[in-house]
């Protein structure tokens, strides 16, 4: 008898290795930019596309707001072309750092996104910065 998980043959390991690779070079988690920060080692900018209430009840620290409909040639004119760009959102529920990222690349920009938004984040048991009394995020408007 045959497991649900092997109805699909798995790809052969060539394979396997460039696309697991490959998504590494669009994608970074909570992880990696909490180490990263942690390590003092910041060599991008951490953008949250959700909405201005939404970033204000609860961002990851470090983080910047620029709504997704707000990245424009004009917005971005102070960062160099080659300024790597970590974008996020609510969590995996919402696709407004995958709209971000297409804008950004649009524009010139590399960019790759934190996995997971803000739900990663708390779930990995990272606190979010609060700038108002509300610590719970509210719904994306990206």
């Amino acid at each position: 008898m045959t497991s649900l998980v092997r109805t699909i043959p798995a790809a052969p390991s060539a394979i396997a290795l460039m696309h697991f690779s490959n998504r590494l070079t669009f994608e970074t988690d909570c992880s990696d930019v909490f180490s990263s920060q942690e390590a003092g080692e910041v060599d991008f900018v951490l953008v949250d596309v959700r909405g201005p209430l939404a970033f204000e009840r609860g961002h990851v620290p470090g983080a910047i707001n620029i709504p997704t409909r707000l990245l424009t040639v004009e917005s971005l004119a102070d960062y160099a072309k080659n300024t790597l760009f970590v974008v996020y959102c609510a969590g995996p529920h919402c696709n407004g750092a995958n709209k971000a990222a297409v804008k950004l690349a649009a524009l010139g920009y590399p960019v790759k996104e934190m996995i997971g938004g803000v739900t990663g984040w708390l779930d990995e048991g990272f606190k979010l910065s609060v700038a108002s009394v509300a610590n719970t995020p509210v719904a994306c408007a990206c």
